[in-house]
C-alpha cells in the first residue's frame, strides 16, 4: 500500500532513542521528510527540549522555517520507566515530575504544531504512552501514561473536523526479540519496528483513525475496556 507521505513533513520528538530511531527510519523509507528533534541537534535536526516551552517554541518555528509546513508529529520523548523508582510510586514529586516529562511533554509540541496543521487543513499527531496505564500497582506509571491518553483524546476532540487527527499507540514491553507469550495482568511485547509501522499508518492520509488509544502487541491480557 502506498501511504502517500513521500511529500509530507514529520517532525519525530524523541527520534535519536529506541522507538523514535525506529520511527524515522520507517517514515524515511515511505519517502516521508523527517525533521528530528532532541535536545542536541543533528546536522538536519532540531534543537528542542519538550519540557521547555521555549525551547518547543523555537523548534517548531525552525522547522516552518525551513519547509514551510508540518504535517505529522509523532512524540517519543519520555524519560524510561526504568529510571523510575519503584519505591516513590505514590510520590508527588515523582509523578509530577514524571507527567511532566512525558503527558505534558506531548502536549507543549502538539500545542505548538496544530495552528500550522489547522491552517493546512491535514495533520497527523501520534503520541507514544503505555499499556502501564491499564493496571495498578505503580501509580507515577499509571498517571503519566493515562494522562498522555487523555490529554491526547482532548486534543481530538477539539479538532475533530479540521482535518487534524490525534493517536496514541500503547504498547507493553518493547524488545528487539518480543515474546509471543502473554502473561495474565500484562499486555504483548512488541518491537520498535512493529510500532513504527503504525506510526507509518497513523501518520498518512489514508489513515482515518482519531481519537483512538491502540496497543501495540496484545492488549493486556485479563481486562477488557468498554
Amino acid at each position: 500500500m502506498d501511504l502517500q507521505i513521500s511529500d509530507r513533513v514529520v517532525l519525530v520528538v524523541g527520534g535519536t532513542g529506541f522507538i523514535g530511531s525506529a520511527v524515522v527510519d520507517r517514515l524515511r523509507a515511505e519517502g516521508a521528510t523527517v525533521v528530528v528533534a532532541s535536545r542536541n541537534a543533528s546536522a538536519d535536526g532540531v534543537a528542542l527540549d519538550a519540557a521547555d516551552e521555549n525551547s518547543v517554541r523555537r523548534g517548531v518555528d525552525e522547522v516552518l522555517k525551513r519547509h514551510g509546513r508540518i504535517d505529522g508529529l509523532v512524540v517519543t520523548a519520555a524519560p524510561p520507566a526504568q529510571t523510575l523508582d519503584p519505591a516513590r510510586s505514590s510520590d508527588p514529586e515523582q509523578i509530577l515530575s514524571a507527567v511532566d516529562g512525558k503527558a505534558l511533554s506531548f502536549l507543549r509540541v502538539a500545542r505548538a504544531v496544530i495552528p500550522a496543521m489547522r491552517e493546512a487543513g491535514f495533520g497527523r499527531i501520534v503520541a507514544i504512552s503505555g499499556q502501564n496505564a491499564y493496571i495498578s500497582g505503580n501509580i507515577t506509571a499509571v498517571v503519566r501514561n493515562a494522562s498522555t491518553i487523555l490529554i491526547a483524546k482532548n486534543l481530538a476532540d477539539e479538532l475533530a473536523g479540521t482535518g487534524v487527527a490525534v493517536n496514541v499507540i500503547n504498547p507493553g514491553l518493547v524488545t528487539e526479540t518480543p515474546s509471543a507469550e502473554v502473561a495474565p495482568g500484562r499486555g504483548g511485547e512488541s518491537s520498535p519496528d512493529q510500532i513504527a509501522d503504525l506510526v507509518a499508518f497513523l501518520t498518512s492520509p489514508r489513515s482515518a483513525v482519531d481519537g483512538e488509544s491502540i496497543a501495540v502487541g496484545h492488549r493486556m491480557l485479563g481486562t477488557t475496556l468498554l
